[in-house]
């Protein structure tokens, strides 16, 4: 009489349950800097507007239009420009520099090298800061603890903010 197999022997199992241990081991560290930086991008979001104000400023009035533009930003209450994961947004009423501050860990759930961390966006006018008595459009470098992709499309930035490179935009690294 013929013994018919039925079933998964103990080493098969044991075997499938090693594979799916090592796939999570790598699997979770991904997933855990995919939802930072999807936080991060509504940085990027609630950056826009300052962009736009300061873009127009610019090119209605130049640099005295960026600085009038940038101290009636900046006079605004903080929990205007406050989001779950956006604690602020300062500009530089010298060059139009947009600085937007991460909230803290404890309120977004950021891990701690990226809770309250900063972005850095610097309008660009010809490939130079703007600066008085220059005209042209307006393109936006955006520098996170490093501003390579900035540097490589030719564009300078004011300065670097403080946001760990795997955390942030491709645009902003």
């Amino acid at each position: 009489m013929k013994k018919i197999q039925q079933g998964f022997t103990l080493i098969e199992l044991m075997i499938v349950v090693a594979i799916i241990g090592i796939l999570a081991a790598i699997a979770l560290p991904a997933y855990q800097d995919y939802t930072v930086r999807s936080k991060v991008s509504e940085a990027l979001i609630q950056a826009t507007s300052p962009k736009s104000l300061i873009s127009e400023a610019f090119q209605s009035d130049g640099l005295a239009g960026v600085t009038a533009a940038a101290n009636e930003y900046n006079a605004r209450a903080i929990a205007d420009k406050q989001t779950k994961y956006v604690n602020d947004i300062q500009i530089d009423n010298t060059n139009g520099a947009i600085t937007v501050t991460l909230e803290a860990a404890a309120t977004a759930g950021f891990p701690t090298d990226a809770a309250g961390t900063t972005l850095v966006f610097t309008p660009n006018v010809q490939g130079a800061i703007v600066a008085a008595g220059v005209t042209g459009a307006v393109d936006w470098a955006c520098a996170s603890i490093g501003s390579t992709t900035a540097t490589t499309r030719g564009l300078v930035t004011a300065a670097v903010g403080t946001l760990p490179a795997k955390y942030a935009p491709s645009e902003c690294r």
